[in-house]
């Protein structure tokens, strides 16, 4: 089953690798344009979160077969298109409702991710990537419910900043996922 399981993950890093690449690609947005309208804020934010949970959902269904934990990542596809589709159901709301979006979303993703890494097979050098992910996920989710009135450029900072962080920690453990090769990893 280990073994299995490795090869299917190795055949998927570059999925990892995708979601890695479009977070950082959004990150970059948010910070070289922080003056951007809030609208088309709202709009990269919901295009990220549609295509980030695609992706999830696309991996989760294709190792369903071979990971007992698949529905993990199931999950946070799920929630990563409802956070998209609500985004973009509500383009006028006040900045406070897209904040509140933001924090939710990402205490969902931080929980998940970081379940994600106690589930995942490998060692714990091989996990820390999607853990680090998860724990970004959940610092980023609570600044922003305790600073509700930081202001939207600071908000588009923070979500830069934490976009680019999340998407190294997904390539990192991309690339060692494909590292890995069709071996299975030592136990821990």
């Amino acid at each position: 089953m280990i073994n299995t399981t490795v090869q299917v993950a190795h055949q998927h890093w570059w999925m990892l690798l995708v979601r890695g690449v479009l977070a950082i690609l959004f990150g970059i947005i948010a910070l070289v344009a922080p003056g951007i309208a809030l609208l088309a804020f709202i709009y990269v934010f919901a295009a990220y979160a549609l295509l980030d949970g695609i992706t999830a959902i696309v991996v989760s269904l294709q190792e369903r077969r071979f990971l007992r934990s698949w529905w993990v990542l199931l999950l946070e596809g799920i929630a990563g298109i409802i956070f998209g589709l609500l985004a973009f159901a509500w383009p006028g709301e006040t900045a406070l409702v897209l904040l509140y979006l933001v924090a939710f979303w990402a205490l969902v993703t931080g929980i998940i991710e970081i379940s994600a890494a106690f589930i995942v097979p490998g060692t714990t050098g091989q996990r820390w990537g999607v853990g680090l992910a998860g724990l970004l996920s959940l610092i980023f989710g609570v600044i922003l419910l305790v600073r509700p009135g930081a202001g939207l450029l600071a908000i588009l900072w923070l979500v830069g900043i934490y976009a680019i962080a999340f998407g190294l920690s997904l390539i990192i453990y991309g690339f060692q996922v494909r590292s890995r090769g069709g071996m299975p990893a030592p136990a821990v």
